[in-house]
């Protein structure tokens, strides 16, 4: 089984990180192959509404490290997208990337979708300040129902809540936790 990370935080050690990165070594303990993606790291350019994906057979047309993804996620049996919560939503990362997967897996708008469309399992997960896990469940449920409509097979969706109290690293039940979620994901 081959698992994608993809870290939708400006911090490349930082909370949300640690935690993808754990469900990712939980996979690894199970025998996936596993690899992290840092948008910290990556030049992704916002969604330009031209509609070039919908041009013959190349996709989208803008040239940046996107097109990179999409041939990692082409690949992958399962992806985990980790985001910390930023004014009640995911970051300004996490959406550029997720605006940008309309190109390819669209079911309504794309006409690459066919050549996409194995449904791929999808962790969610949310690191946020906030210890109250229900503050943005309205959020989170849209966020899980969009990527259904997108055809991913949705697996779970995690919030982890708390994160001003300490970094994630230092909390002990974070660590089990995370690491069976990766687990779980390659032995179902």
């Amino acid at each position: 089984m081959n698992i994608m990370g993809f870290i939708a935080s400006p911090r490349k050690a930082g909370n949300t990180a640690w935690v993808a990165n754990k469900i990712l070594e939980g996979a690894k303990e199970q025998g996936a192959e596993t690899q992290s993606w840092y948008f910290s790291d990556l030049d992704i350019k916002p969604c330009q509404s031209c509609y070039g994906c919908k041009e013959g057979n190349r996709g989208c047309i803008i040239n940046d490290d996107m097109q990179q993804l999409y041939n990692t996620i082409a690949d992958a049996d399962a992806l985990v997208l980790g985001s910390p919560v930023y004014m009640g939503q995911m970051s300004a990362q996490a959406k550029i990337f997720t605006d940008r997967l309309f190109a390819q897996f669209s079911p309504r708008f794309s006409p690459h979708f066919k050549e996409n469309a194995a449904k791929k399992k999808l962790i969610l997960v949310f690191t946020q300040g906030n210890p109250d896990s229900d503050m943005f469940q309205v959020y989170f449920d849209y966020t899980k129902n969009m990527f259904q409509l997108l055809e991913f097979d949705v697996k779970g969706m995690h919030v982890v809540t708390g994160m001003r109290n300490g970094p994630a690293h230092e909390r002990k039940d974070l660590y089990t936790a995370m690491k069976d979620i990766g687990s779980s994901l390659v032995l179902e």
